[in-house]
């Protein structure tokens, strides 16, 4: 039988969700502070780097910082088992991604036809910046969304982790009501950072945005993998930007 030194030196992907149970390795309770302070420090690093960036190009850093600081949190908390957030991805993990990006054009499509009967929707002035950029800048500029998608996922799922840990070891709740906890209460945050984007509409944000996070976030709950719903997200954002550029005027 395997020693215990065995398996955490081995290759883990956990069967269920990591972290929240001491597997594949625990995570002390100043790791868990630090990876949760780390996501709104990138996403305020986002926030106000972004606006004065002049290109996509002096983006990238503080892109990268969205996406690295809270990784890097985590692999300080965790050491090496920081990759239990990642499972390999290949062309059946993609086929998931895929399922999950229609799945979100989807739910989101019915609820913004829902809400903007009650009240106007605000565009995304990305896509009308996006309308003016060169080709150069324009190929930059979808290369830079993969990390930031990437990074919007790591600031929603690191901080579901961290809820659920804390429901199960400390409240000593269930894992469905720690997950379900987890689940809201992380997308009540990702809706929120959108807040800025969309002119300060609670009703968009935390209804159109949110019935989108919901899918993203089944898609790594589902499947342990954050590439799969890293990859959705992707999906599901560029789907949008290209349709902008085919059809401007609808933009």
């Amino acid at each position: 039988m395997a020693s215990r030194q065995d398996a955490l030196e081995a290759p883990e992907y956990p069967d269920d969700l990591p972290f929240y149970d001491g597997r594949p390795v625990a995570i002390a309770s100043w790791g868990w502070l630090a990876v949760v302070a780390a996501v709104p420090l990138a996403f305020f690093i986002l926030s106000v780097s972004g606006p004065v960036a002049s290109t996509q190009a002096a983006a990238l850093l503080p892109t990268f910082l969205f996406a690295g600081l809270p990784l890097a949190a985590l692999a300080l908390a965790a050491g090496r088992h920081w990759t239990a957030l990642f499972r390999p991805y290949g062309p059946k993990a993609f086929g998931v991604s895929l399922l999950f990006a229609l799945a979100t054009l989807a739910v989101s499509g019915v609820v913004a036809l829902a809400l903007q009967i009650l009240v106007p929707m605000q565009p995304n002035p990305i896509l009308a910046a996006l309308a003016q950029m060169g080709a150069a800048e324009t190929a930059l500029f979808f290369a830079r969304t993969i990390v930031q998608l990437v990074g919007e996922e790591v600031a929603t799922i690191l901080p579901l982790l961290a809820i659920l840990w804390f429901a199960h070891e400390r409240l000593g709740l269930s894992r469905r009501v720690g997950l379900a906890l987890g689940i809201v209460l992380s997308t009540v945050w990702f809706s929120a950072m959108h807040l800025p984007t969309y002119d300060w509409n609670p009703l968009q944000c935390f209804g159109i945005i949110g019935s989108s996070r919901l899918v993203l976030t089944a898609a790594y709950v589902l499947t342990r993998n954050l590439w799969v719903s890293a990859g959705a997200h992707i999906l599901n954002d560029w789907s949008l930007f290209v349709l902008s550029l085919a059809i401007p005027d609808e933009a």
